[in-house]
């Protein structure tokens, strides 16, 4: 079983090795083509994902709710990564 802090760990650590896939495609295939500006914003979408998530881990004491709201945080992640990368809803916030 894993302690509260190997979990808070992992948390933390599942960002880092989600952005190691563009990097390495930046350096071994044209295809990828990030910016510096593009790895900050997917530092502070990521990472602030895990904080709240980290955040709902400690504070809800209901498996079910937190389970849930965790949830919810993903897919709130998920909507403006897709907005940003694509603009699926055309709004200023990607570019517009």
């Amino acid at each position: 079983m894993m302690t509260q802090k190997q979990k808070t760990i992992t948390i933390y650590a599942l960002p880092l090795a989600l952005l190691c896939i563009p990097l390495l495609g930046n350096l071994f295939s044209k295809e990828f083509n990030w910016t510096a500006s593009d790895f900050l914003v997917a530092v502070a979408l990521l990472f602030t994902t895990a904080f709240l998530i980290n955040l709902v881990r400690r504070t809800v004491k209901k498996q079910n709710h937190r389970v849930l709201v965790s949830i919810v945080i993903l897919l709130i992640l998920a909507l403006i990564w897709a907005e940003l990368a694509v603009g699926i809803f055309g709004s200023p916030f990607a570019g517009s």
